[in-house]
């Protein structure tokens, strides 16, 4: 088997092949071998083992007038921290509102040296209604779930590209595969009717046609910390959130931290959160400039929040498929179509972010991540669940605890526990 590509040798041998170049011990093959999963072997190519994520739900959170939990899955220890205490901080009647116009993917067709784009845009403008029917009939079970093409749009860029884009409702599905089916479709009677050069057809993770919008109103008395007014923390909040309009340094991190949320949403609910990170980052750089993605201001006495971001997620199909951790997070949740799901994931990076700028304009993001990270640190040198309290009680007292001082700290309790 030596000379096998390494992607058509079976599983045992892949592993052993990676051990011997790799110099893995047999403790390492063991671990290896307690994650592996024999559902997943035929999910990814060359599969070696499971990488398992934690899984938590954040709550507190009021949307659209029902409390929910939203399951989330992060590596990061603050996250679920900081959404549910985003909740708490927004909670109202209501809480946080949602609101999805529309859902809607898009495909392009990318044409080359176009001679006389003026000439090719009048003609697929002219076809367009033919094009549409066609792009259907490459689908047709989409129209009977109430889906299918809905508008074209052709634009020419320098110096001589030209672009068809194809809006496409994909019904309840995450539907990246329904939008290369049609795509591909409209490319090929193009060429049968035209003489072009067509690049690609594919689908855009720009979803500019799938935008859900998250609001907030609070009292500002909400924001009030043990040392600080309400009113000052508002101010602050709300001066935080014109900086990251204004410099694209800090406007990256202001939507690193939504994204902590909304990432970690999308991967519990088993939808392709690499799609979604590459177009908020575009949304947000939509003027020209990167920027914040949320604004914050206040209005007679109370706190205004918004978060708009697209959000092409799906409910059924692709993954949601194949995990069936995703369908019990999906009832968690209460969910149970796709706008739900883009609602309550922009309304949880909304929450998220409330809650880091308020931690950054009173007692620093630090204080409130410390905690969590003695806790990882203190896990991360073999203290057991019923070691922990009092592991961390050493650590406590160390205001930046290495892992030297965890291992210390672990080997005090441990002797303690044995003179007992």
């Amino acid at each position: 088997m030596g000379n096998r590509p390494f992607y058509k040798l079976p599983y045992g041998a892949r592993r052993d092949r990676l051990a011997a170049q790799s110099h893995l011990t047999v403790a390492q093959l063991g671990t290896l071998a307690a994650h592996r999963q024999a559902t997943d072997e035929d999910l990814i190519e060359n599969y070696l083992t499971t990488y398992g994520l934690p899984e938590g739900v954040a709550v507190n959170l009021r949307v659209d007038g029902q409390t929910i939990a939203v399951p989330m899955v992060t590596e990061e220890p603050s996250v679920i921290a900081a959404a549910s205490n985003g909740g708490r901080l927004l909670t109202s009647d209501v809480g946080i509102t949602t609101q999805v116009s529309q859902r809607e993917l898009m495909g392009q067709i990318v044409f080359s040296h176009v001679a006389d784009q003026e000439k090719l845009t009048a003609w697929l403008t002219h076809e367009s209604p033919r094009l549409l029917k066609v792009a259907d009939a490459a689908h047709p079970s989409l129209l009977t779930h109430g889906g299918g093409a809905r508008s074209i749009r052709v634009r020419c860029l320098p110096p001589d590209w030209v672009s068809l884009d194809l809006f496409i409702d994909v019904g309840e599905a995450m539907g990246a595969n329904l939008v290369n089916t049609l795509t591909e479709a409209v490319a090929a009677d193009i060429k049968a009717h035209c003489d072009v050069d067509i690049l690609m057809s594919i689908l855009s993770n720009y979803a500019t046609h799938s935008l859900a919008t998250a609001s907030c109103v609070v009292p500002v008395d909400q924001l009030r910390t043990k040392t600080m007014p309400g009113a000052t923390v508002a101010q602050r909040l709300v001066a935080a959130s014109e900086y990251a309009q204004v410099d694209p340094y800090r406007a990256v991190t202001h939507n690193k931290g939504i994204m902590n949320g909304i990432d970690a949403v999308v991967l519990a609910m088993g939808n392709d959160w690499r799609a979604v990170e590459s177009g908020v980052h575009a949304y947000a750089s939509r003027s020209g400039q990167y920027r914040g993605l949320s604004r914050w201001w206040l209005t007679d006495g109370d706190l205004h929040g918004e978060l708009t971001v697209p959000l092409a997620l799906g409910f059924v199909g692709g993954a949601t498929k194949v995990f069936p951790l995703v369908a019990i997070n999906q009832q968690v949740a209460h969910l149970t179509s796709a706008r739900q799901l883009m609602g309550v994931t922009a309304a949880v990076g909304l929450a998220q972010n409330v809650a880091a700028l308020r931690a950054l304009v009173t007692d620093g993001i630090q204080r409130g991540h410390m905690a969590l990270q003695r806790k990882s640190l203190a896990l991360s040198v073999g203290t057991t669940p019923a070691e922990l309290p009092a592991v961390m009680a050493q650590l406590q007292t160390i205001k930046q605890p290495t892992t030297a001082q965890a291992q210390a700290a672990l080997a005090t309790v441990r002797q303690a526990n044995l003179k007992k």
